[in-house]
């Protein structure tokens, strides 16, 4: 088959479309011929050097696809060849073809044409895992969310809606700003003009939000906690903003504050919190709301696979809107 590898690290241009060895089916799993995969900023961290699989997965890039399965292990009953499924990877999506646990497949929702569908498996999963599962967003609470228009971003104004949450974005522009409030979101906070906890603080009547769902890490780190409203919850996603920041443990325990910081990537495939777990949740929770047409993907753009390299430069200059896709070459 052929895939995007990485014969070295560095900017996008070191993304090279190869002929690679097929991947092998383990009892467990299934095969999926892959038809669309999305980017993701750890696919980025990953092309850099700064974000390794974890151990046993595969080294090409791609936590999520669409496709068509092809083969089934052995001790594999729910999923038969031919299904029209999307599938959380730990690598691998960039491919024509990828092996995954059974576990971490979804069936294609019903009115969902496949190309979109390989943008919902990271995004649906990395929220409702986090903001849901580990941060307990319930109908009522507040929701601060940064970089509102990005995938996980367009994601979580939907799913704060779904469990009837207010949701309050940061962005970086006007045309940014009226996208989230056409999605959904109350208000926008435009971080390059704006404090975000002076306006939360407004909005809220200066109770603070309830959760805040952050992909920047230390740079907002002093900042959230400011932010967040008594009994507040701060889940960790990502290290735009950099690895290391002072956490003022007076504000926090004045607070009863929490702090989570979560990977999605490299969780184990069973137990409550693994990757089996929180696809499970999603099937559940979300799956009927996508059928329904109240939660959907937002695709800035589709992309050949091949063009890999300009799909990685649109991601990092932060232009698009929603999630960028890569579509396998006919």
């Amino acid at each position: 088959m052929h895939a995007i590898t990485l014969p070295s690290f560095g900017g996008p241009d070191v993304l090279t479309w190869s002929e690679v060895d097929d991947p092998i089916c383990g009892p467990s799993e299934v095969v999926i011929d892959v038809v669309a995969s999305a980017v993701n900023r750890a696919d980025i961290m990953q092309r850099q050097g700064n974000y390794p699989p974890p151990p046993g997965a595969s080294d090409i890039p791609g936590l999520e696809c669409s496709g068509v399965v092809s083969e089934v292990g052995t001790d594999v009953t729910e999923w038969s060849i031919g299904d029209e499924v999307c599938a959380l990877l730990a690598g691998g999506g960039y491919a024509e073809k990828v092996n995954v646990p059974a576990a971490q497949v979804l069936a294609l929702p019903t009115g969902l044409d496949l190309v979109s569908a390989g943008g919902l498996p990271e995004v649906t999963c990395t929220v409702w895992s986090n903001v849901v599962m580990r941060a307990g967003l319930s109908e009522g609470d507040r929701l601060l969310v940064h970089g509102g228009s990005s995938g996980i971003g367009t994601m979580a104004i939907q799913i704060a809606g779904l469990v009837g949450a207010t949701v309050f974005v940061t962005v970086g522009s006007k045309a940014k700003r009226n996208f989230c409030l056409e999605l959904g979101a109350a208000a926008s906070i435009n971080y390059r003009d704006e404090d975000f906890v002076a306006r939360v603080t407004e909005l809220t009547d200066g109770r603070g939000v309830d959760v805040i769902l952050d992909n920047m890490g230390a740079a907002y780190l002093a900042r959230n906690v400011s932010a967040l409203a008594p009994d507040g919850r701060l889940v960790i996603i990502g290290m735009q903003g950099g690895r290391k920041g002072e956490l003022d443990m007076g504000a926090l325990l004045a607070k009863r504050g929490s702090v989570h910081a979560t990977g999605l990537r490299g969780r184990p495939v069973h137990g409550p919190s693994g990757k089996g777990a929180v696809v499970a949740a999603v099937i559940h929770h979300v799956w009927p709301a996508v059928e329904g047409g109240v939660v959907r993907p937002i695709i800035d753009r589709v992309l050949p696979m091949t063009e890999a390299a300009q799909a990685h430069r649109i991601v990092e200059s932060s232009t698009h809107m929603g999630k960028v896709l890569l579509e396998v070459p006919a």
